[in-house]
């Protein structure tokens, strides 16, 4: 599943899940083999390796400044459409 952004050793990535367990738009983070998943309201759907709290604070930063791009990507996702990267957090 390819990235669509990387930001201080954190991997975003989102696809398409049809008929998958989250039925909510989401991203899937990792960070150092652990990993989350965030609803893009900001409900943490998965959390199976306690994702260190300072990097989840960032993703949620990124995700609010990004919150459009993502709500877009999701769209694209679900139409069987190619997504397209979003800006990192500097």
């Amino acid at each position: 599943m390819p990235a669509i952004c990387i930001f201080y050793g954190i991997i975003i990535r989102m696809y398409n899940e049809k008929g998958g367990k989250h039925h909510k738009p989401h991203i899937h983070a990792e960070y150092q083999g652990k990993e989350i998943v965030i609803a893009l309201d900001g409900d943490i759907l998965e959390d199976s390796d306690k994702f260190p709290k300072n990097k989840l604070k960032l993703i949620d930063a990124w995700m609010e400044i990004h919150r459009e791009d993502l709500e877009a990507n999701w769209q694209l996702l679900s139409e069987g459409q190619k997504f397209f990267k979003i800006p990192p957090l500097q």
